[in-house]
């Protein structure tokens, strides 16, 4: 699945989950750095991106419009660079399934 992560997330998570997401991109490096949310939601469908995000936002856009994109919103609030790819690692399998199942429009992680 590719991931595209939200300016409220560390860029260095690209690299550091490119062994199991190894077409992940961040905001910044697509251009976007003051894009707007439904900029991204655009691009992200697009491009046949995942967002991955910490913004309720998005999550919300998901169940009015359903995907594509789909949508991983991370509740663990401002949490280390660390915890954030620990949770995304731990949670690969339900990423997978968020990918190839087509009633699924979000996926939550904790």
């Amino acid at each position: 699945m590719k991931l595209l992560f939200d300016q409220n997330l560390s860029r260095k998570l690209v690299q550091r989950l490119a062994d199991i997401f190894p077409d992940a991109s961040h905001v910044q490096f697509e251009g976007m750095t003051i894009a707007t949310d439904t900029e991204i939601w655009e691009f992200a469908k697009a491009k046949n991106f995942c967002i991955v995000t910490q913004d309720a936002d998005f999550a919300e856009k998901s169940s009015l419009y359903g995907s594509p994109p789909k949508v991983i919103w991370l509740r663990c609030g401002n949490a280390k660079t660390e915890k954030v790819e620990s949770i995304l690692r731990s949670g690969a399998t339900a990423i997978e399934e968020l990918s190839s199942n087509s009633l699924l429009d979000c996926l939550e992680l904790f």
